[in-house]
């Protein structure tokens, strides 16, 4: 019988579970001590240095709010100490919770925007990723598109992306808010990436519907999408999803968080999961939501009533879904299998 587990032992068993992050910021992995640090270091950037103010400060009211968090902690970073000082900071945290590969999404207009020398960016990104390489975690990039700042930013972080082309550099992205922020205006960014051998992941359905996801998929070539929370509210785009086995980045708690749902048990990951799609969890960005990658298996594992042989296969298909060569794939699905003594794989059912 599919074993279920509760409590602690749950605990026990995501935390030991090798796994693969697919869907976390750079800058919204900052920790609270390292945000604290680098607003301490520049306070007029108007980020709170006092700790109780800072946590009230990352209590999000809705997405809006969130943004402009976000926006405030991006304008802490200004050098190449910062940015390694980002990336060591979020290997350690994946290091301590069995993360072995994650794809990391960098916002490099933002950064120049706020005065960050381009070869800065690109030295602190660098140290951090062998920094992380020290501790057992394998880093890669994705270079996103603030949508809210429009074709001048999906210009710019093109060129960027295509001129510099940093070791690990594996994907091209569009964040930012989604109302307003038409996808198709993005097009021709995005195909030029793809000529040039990068993979597609732009967000969409997070805070819109199902429109949005279909724009992505049809004007932008997605290969994976940013959260999608909305597809459920379509059979035929859950469908296709599925069939073209297009892979989800589901960031429960992050959802939860913004108000895009109202908890985790009302988060549309059930019916994505009984429809067959493509489900990876992922934490987006986890120090401002209180998150961790263990604690997005534990949450839904707990709601869902998911068996060990469940949470094994929701593991492999962020390993399939990554974007990494069909032999270390192998490898990190071995790992899995063999990271517990109660790793056990009778037939998952719809989980694909």
């Amino acid at each position: 019988m599919p074993e279920i587990l509760t409590g602690p032992a749950l605990r026990a068993f995501a935390h030991a579970l090798p796994k693969v992050e697919l869907h976390v910021h750079l800058v919204g992995s900052a920790s609270l001590p390292t945000v604290l640090e680098l607003a301490r270091r520049r306070p007029s950037a108007g980020v709170p240095t006092d700790e109780r103010e800072l946590a009230e400060f990352f209590t999000f009211r809705d997405f809006a709010h969130f943004l402009t968090v976000y926006l405030a902690v991006t304008s802490l970073v200004r050098d190449r100490h910062d940015v390694h000082t980002l990336v060591a900071g979020l290997a350690a945290d994946l290091a301590a919770q069995n993360c072995r590969y994650a794809e990391v999404t960098v916002t490099p207009y933002n950064h120049l925007l706020d005065g960050v020398p381009g070869d800065d960016l690109l030295t602190g990104l660098e140290t951090g990723r062998a920094r992380a390489a020290e501790l057992g975690v394998d880093l890669a990039w994705c270079f996103d598109i603030p949508g809210e700042k429009g074709t001048k930013a999906g210009r710019e972080t093109l060129v960027f992306a295509l001129r510099e082309r940093p070791e690990g550099l594996v994907s091209f992205g569009l964040g930012g808010p989604e109302l307003g922020v038409g996808r198709a205006q993005f097009e021709p960014f995005f195909t030029r990436a793809r000529e040039a051998g990068l993979h597609s992941v732009p967000h969409a359905g997070e805070t819109t519907g199902p429109a949005t996801i279909w724009s992505a998929l049809h004007d932008l070539g997605a290969e994976r999408i940013g959260h999608g929370t909305s597809c459920a509210a379509e059979p035929a785009l859950l469908e296709h999803l599925a069939a073209h086995r297009i892979p989800l980045e589901v960031c429960p708690t992050s959802n939860v968080r913004t108000g895009q749902v109202p908890s985790v048990a009302a988060h549309p990951v059930r019916r994505m999961l009984d429809h067959g799609v493509v489900v990876t969890l992922n934490t987006d960005d986890p120090p401002m939501f209180g998150a961790t990658l263990t604690g997005e298996y534990v949450a839904v594992a707990e709601t869902l009533g998911l068996t060990t042989a469940e949470l094994v296969r929701l593991a492999e298909n962020a390993v399939d879904a990554a974007f990494l060569p069909d032999e270390r794939k192998g490898l990190l699905k071995t790992e899995i299998t063999a990271g517990s003594p109660k790793l056990t794989l009778p037939d998952a059912g719809n989980f694909a």
